[in-house]
């Protein structure tokens, strides 16, 4: 019952601020970001008050005041919003389709979302690393998830090589970022379990790694990270 009152609820909030959205489609990027988070937020408000699932955030210290490459696990829907929350200007690379559903779409491309073709390898990639770069020019933080999809807890996947080629190519930091939301509430899952959500921002990696060492490096840092928290939320559904 808890879920689905945060799905209704989720789905009235939304529906009232895509419309009213609307005028500000022809305001600055940077402004609309604004209202971006204040959709995020209020779904992340949401879920504390219909599902007990709440959050905490561990290396606030980690993250950068300026531009910066965020590179992040990816275990749940939740992962897509709470970035808003936790910083200023967040543009996530993300699949193209997403920008082909009605006003979602809209949105997503005025927030100065990266969009990319998951299957076109190299062609993307290079597509990509302009826009990467237009986004980092603008002081944002670019949110990537290097495993490219949302895994089980206690999966992975393999790391892209494109956040091996933005390491490479920009100067801006990359942050690793560790979670265990797949826990709470998993990956094309209904149910939303009580809780609380860690979300880890770890020590940004120091410029000059060959790309290999990188990806190797970063890979076993966030699933090191993410395996010690997989054992703390599941140490804290015991509770419930």
């Amino acid at each position: 019952m808890r879920s689905s009152l945060f799905a209704l609820l989720a789905f009235i909030f939304s529906a009232v601020l895509a419309v009213l959205f609307l005028p500000a489609l022809v305001i600055p990027r940077r402004g609309f970001q604004e209202l971006a988070a204040l959709w995020c937020k209020g779904l992340i408000a949401l879920l504390e008050i219909c599902c007990g699932l709440r959050w905490r955030l561990v290396g606030r210290e980690h993250i950068p005041t300026g531009a910066a490459i965020i590179a992040s696990k990816h275990q749940s829907a939740w992962d897509t919003l709470i970035f808003h929350v936790l910083m200023k200007d967040p543009v996530y690379v993300l699949k193209r389709e997403l920008l082909l559903v009605p006003f979602l779409g809209w949105y997503l491309r005025k927030a100065g979302s990266i969009a990319i073709d998951r299957a076109g390898g190299f062609r993307s990639l290079k597509a990509m690393l302009p826009e990467v770069d237009r986004a980092l020019a603008e002081g944002a933080k670019v949110i990537v998830f290097p495993e490219g999809t949302r895994t089980a807890p206690g999966e992975r996947a393999s790391y892209q090589p494109g956040i091996a080629a933005l390491y490479a190519r920009c100067s801006a930091p990359v942050v690793p970022v560790a979670l265990n939301s797949g826990l709470f509430w998993g990956r094309r899952r209904f149910i939303k379990r009580p809780g609380v959500i860690t979300i880890e921002v770890l020590p940004p990696f120091p410029p000059g790694l060959r790309s290999a060492d990188f990806l190797s490096c970063l890979e076993a840092r966030i699933e090191d990270a993410t395996a010690r928290l997989y054992v703390e939320g599941t140490d804290q559904q015991r509770g419930f």
